[in-house]
């Protein structure tokens, strides 16, 4: 991990020759050397890394080469920000002595590195920390690690409950389905990673759940909740997300949302699963609020704890999940192995005992099924078992925690850090896709080279996966959208965290948090946080996760955040001081519940990613905005036009944006933008312009909220010859009847269409994906002819309730694998062809 904070130094300090040309020479000398040092440093700690978790010596060696790092960039960037602040102030009438005075307080910094850097030159020899082949050691090499491409798709999110336990979701299902009119519960209990969660998810999305409960919600409680925050999110969930429902909501006491929630909930039938309850009193402060109408509503728990599950309901249904057999957890291995044909027998034996030591807990199995894919031939997965069985004893949860950890170690460096990562949000949160890799990009995790970040990102992203670290939540467009990490796994990503000083969450009950690290993460008590000394911290990244705070003003952005790359305000707020235009160095920043954005914001030259509410509330952004010159991704639902936005050449995603204001922007210097998303779309206002948008390739239209306005003439998509994703959430008059070759995936809800779409659509050459909800089409038939959809795979048929007839010619949509088919209540049936092809769940876009 050590080789994370040297390579981010080294690269920092080439920047930084790059850039300062006017450096006198024997500081450009001085910062050279110490560049060339920390190369030289790097090629050793591969061998360091592995043997400090035997010898302390080595840990401290280590994490003095850390410090090092840090301290380089601090002092770096503290000389770039003051002399840009000095140049631009005084031009070229700047004091000569001042000038020198600043470069000598530099020089005398970097000599003290110098000085360091020596001593821990002589340590490595005392230790006897050997130069290796960097890339000999276990784990992929940094090149095979950047090379991975964006395009793998993940349309299976079913994880690993199937494998086993089939006779038990179909137990579960007729305790839910049983014709009792009382509210019941039913409680599954068992250890960490035997699936509670899971198993709780397939109930939820089963189709005969869906026809029969019409109101559902599901929330996480996890070890530290907040009752109203678990009411309103329920609350949330039944009645949406709209300005006035959340604003209400804020007001309210948690006696005001118990009665609104028993209100809302007393006239339907609902499910609400209450996900990973630690303690009896979480679930008896909410139950309250959970009416019993004696029309069969039902609740479902999850839990570690059996006295929890006993105790939920007395006329409640408990379920103890078993661990698998070994014949189901060989079963589970095999399936989740990647090449299961180049297994040979001698490599099937030594599979068998590693197995067999994971103890039936399907965790383990897929996270050792992960692990091995990656290996190749009987000696690596003999390397394998070895390392499994070193120091290993008979006590169960020691074996688990060698297996999780024996997959962190076979990480690449750059994975050790994205892993490493997911420790840092609170427990059981759901975690988006683009949010990940806009930190990982902010941290400097992703390396500069000729493939766009994003896309090396998506790949460490997709790696992660496919080694069963994180754990798929959805999907969408064959991407995954958004994951979770199991409970085990984010505590082993805390444990290694806090071994290495990689970020460090703050413990209000003992009132510290580590000096050491460069990351601060606060799930609670922020304002007892700042309270702390934090005024000789050079902190890289602060994270607050603390919905109860609301004084911005206690944070003082100019002497303790003044090195932050990001800054993460999860907490509500409704205004952000001038101050935070100071933060020079900021990358992400992502703020909730603002409602002004001061125009100081336009001081952050380096920013890269802005986040504001995330769709919860409109915000002011100022005009100032358009002076982030660095902005790639900028997600907000904003009140005010941005009609200098032509000014953000380098903005890549753009999200937030409605109908009325686009019109006033000229999109023509836009070259780099991927992604737009607009909202309001009316037929009085043209959307000709995006034709400009040359490396456009996904577009996200919505209408107004009622659908009262069609959209304008869509003629223009044909122009977008780079466009591959294609939303269109709204009336549409006429489909056009061109659409670029390029188009893989389109979705059509609320379109209202009376004519049979299939005709155009069947001739794109290069369409995979399709759907068609919500009142998309009101036809009574759709005709398919032969040789149409050459390529399509997936088929979705939503909410189409006119719908009688779909005729398909023989040769048409030869390549489909994939078919969902809901809420189509007078289609008299499918073709016979699809009949065989595999159904699909709703999928419907977060």
């Amino acid at each position: 991990m050590a080789d994370a904070f040297v390579s981010f130094a080294v690269q920092k300090l080439g920047d930084f020759l790059i850039q300062q040309v006017s450096l006198l020479t024997n500081l450009r000398d001085e910062v050279t050397w110490l560049r060339n040092e920390l190369l030289f440093i790097q090629s050793f700690l591969r061998d360091a890394e592995l043997k400090q978790r035997r010898d302390q010596r080595v840990q401290q060696w280590v994490f003095e080469i850390n410090s090092i790092a840090n301290d380089a960039v601090a002092i770096l960037e503290t000389y770039s920000f003051e002399a840009g602040k000095r140049a631009s102030r005084l031009k070229a009438c700047t004091c000569i002595c001042r000038k020198e005075k600043k470069f000598y307080n530099v020089a005398e910094d970097i000599q003290s590195l110098k000085q360091r850097i020596m001593d821990i030159s002589r340590k490595r020899e005392t230790y006897g920390i050997t130069n290796i082949n960097y890339n000999s050691g276990e784990g992929p090499s940094k090149l095979q690690v950047t090379t991975l491409r964006r395009t793998t798709s993940y349309v299976d999110g079913q994880g690993y409950i199937f494998v086993g336990f089939q006779d038990v979701v179909q137990k579960l299902l007729a305790e839910l389905l049983k014709a009792e009119p009382g509210r019941r519960v039913l409680s599954i209990h068992g250890m960490g990673g035997l699936g509670k969660t899971t198993l709780a998810r397939k109930l939820y999305t089963s189709p005969d759940i869906l026809n029969s409960f019409h109101t559902r919600a599901w929330i996480c409680v996890s070890q530290e909740y907040n009752t109203m925050d678990l009411l309103r999110n329920i609350i949330k969930s039944v009645q949406g997300r709209t300005k006035e429902t959340l604003d209400l909501l804020e007001r309210m006491t948690k006696g005001d949302l118990e009665i609104y929630l028993r209100d809302l909930l007393k006239e339907r039938k609902y499910l609400v699963v209450v996900d990973d309850v630690w303690q009896k009193e979480a679930w008896e402060s909410l139950k309250r609020a959970f009416p019993d109408s004696k029309n069969g509503s039902r609740v479902i728990i999850t839990t570690r704890k059996e006295d929890v599950a006993e105790r939920a309901d007395d006329r409640g249904f408990v379920h103890k999940l078993r661990f698998l057999s070994q014949e189901e957890s060989w079963d589970l291995f095999c399936r989740k192995l990647l090449d299961v044909q180049a297994m040979v027998p001698e490599m099937e034996s030594l599979a068998k005992d590693m197995v067999e030591k994971c103890r039936g807990l399907p965790l383990a199995i897929v996270v050792l099924s992960g692990l091995l894919s990656h290996k190749r031939g009987q000696d690596e997965w003999q390397k394998v078992k070895d390392h499994l069985w070193k120091n290993i004893k008979e006590d169960k949860s020691i074996e688990i925690s060698n297996i999780l950890s024996l997959s962190y170690n076979d990480l690449s460096t750059a994975l050790k850090q994205c892993f490493l990562y997911f420790g840092i949000f609170p427990e059981d949160q759901v975690l988006g896709a683009d949010n990940i890799i806009w930190l990982w990009m902010a941290e400097g995790f992703i390396p500069r080279g000729e493939e766009r970040m994003e896309d090396v990102a998506e790949g460490f992203w997709n790696e992660l996966i496919r080694r069963s670290l994180v754990q798929v939540d959805y999907t969408f467009w064959e991407r995954v959208i958004a994951c979770r990490v199991h409970d085990l796994l984010r505590d082993l990503a805390i444990e290694k965290a806090l071994e290495v000083n990689f970020f460090d969450i703050y413990e209000p009950r003992s009132h510290s948090i580590s000096s050491l690290c460069i990351r601060h993460v606060i799930h609670s008590q922020g304002e007892r946080y700042l309270s702390l000394d934090l005024s000789n911290l050079k902190l890289r990244s602060i994270m607050f996760f603390d919905l109860e705070f609301r004084k911005m003003s206690l944070i003082n952005f100019r002497s303790v955040f003044q090195h932050l790359y990001v800054l993460y305000l999860d907490m509500n707020m409704s205004v952000v001081p001038d101050a935070i235009g100071s933060l020079y160095h900021l990358k992400y920043l992502n703020l909730r519940g603002i409602r002004d954005v001061p125009s100081s914001i336009g001081n952050l030259k380096n920013l890269e990613t802005l986040v504001v509410n995330e769709g919860e509330y409109f915000c002011k952004l100022p005009r100032e905005t358009a002076d982030l010159i660095n902005l790639r991704h900028l997600v907000a639902q904003y009140t005010k036009p941005l009609v200098h936005i032509r000014k953000l050449t380098s903005l890549q995603d753009l999200e937030g944006v409605s109908c009325d204001q686009w019109k006033d922007v000229d999109p023509v210097d836009l070259v780099n933008l991927r992604e737009l998303r607009m909202t309001n779309i009316k037929k009085s206002y043209s959307l000709n312009n995006i034709s400009s948008l040359k490396n456009l390739s996904t577009l996200i239209l919505s209408g107004e909220y009622d659908n009262s306005s069609p959209f304008p003439s869509l003629e223009f998509v044909n122009c977008c010859e780079k466009l591959q994703k294609l939303w269109l959430d709204g009336r549409i008059e006429k489909l056009p009847h061109l659409f670029p070759n390029s188009i893989t995936m389109i979705t059509l809800l609320d379109s209202e269409l009376m004519e049979d779409p299939m005709p155009i659509l069947g001739r794109l050459p290069n369409l995979r994906n399709l759907q068609l909800s919500k009142a998309s089409y009101e036809g009574k038939e759709i005709m398919c002819s032969d040789n149409s959809f050459s390529q399509l795979q997936f088929l979705h048929l939503h909410d189409l309730e006119e719908l009688e007839r779909w005729h398909l010619g023989t040769s048409a949509m030869p390549l489909i694998k994939g078919l969902g088919i809901h809420n189509c209540p007078n289609l008299k049936e499918i073709p016979e062809r699809m009949k065989y092809v595999e159904l699909l769940k709703r999928d419907y876009m977060l």
